[in-house]
């Protein structure tokens, strides 16, 4: 079992799943340490064969130290709420009060595209 997957298993069993604040633990970082401070989903040529989904956004490092990496996972979604793909996008060495844009594509485009409603951004860290 690797470190991340053991931590998270035993916050899950303390009741603390969401939230570690910062102790001796290699690693170990604050979920606000990185927050989203702007996102909108742009669509380009919208109807056509060519449609593409993005998301552009900008998130901030918070923290009062260096985070070594910074990993934003987006989510997309049609109206039924079905999740139709997930993407990655990371940036490494993100200093203290930086901010950081970001720009995430859905995967596919043309009627694909076009059936998505919405997306959800999630903020991993770590030193």
């Amino acid at each position: 079992m690797d470190r991340r997957a053991f931590l998270v298993a035993v916050a899950s069993l303390s009741g603390c799943a969401g939230y570690f604040e910062e102790d001796e633990r290699e690693g170990v970082t604050d979920p606000d340490d990185v927050i989203v401070i702007w996102d909108t989903l742009v669509r380009e040529n919208a109807g056509t064969e060519e449609e593409r989904v993005t998301i552009w956004g900008v998130v901030r490092n918070e923290s009062d130290r260096e985070l070594g990496y910074v990993e934003i996972r987006a989510r997309f979604y049609d109206a039924n709420d079905e999740e139709l793909d997930a993407v990655i996008e990371n940036v490494e060495d993100v200093t203290e009060g930086r901010e950081w844009p970001f720009e995430i594509e859905f995967q596919h485009f043309g009627e694909r595209a076009a059936e998505v409603d919405r997306y959800e951004l999630e903020v991993i860290t770590s030193l």
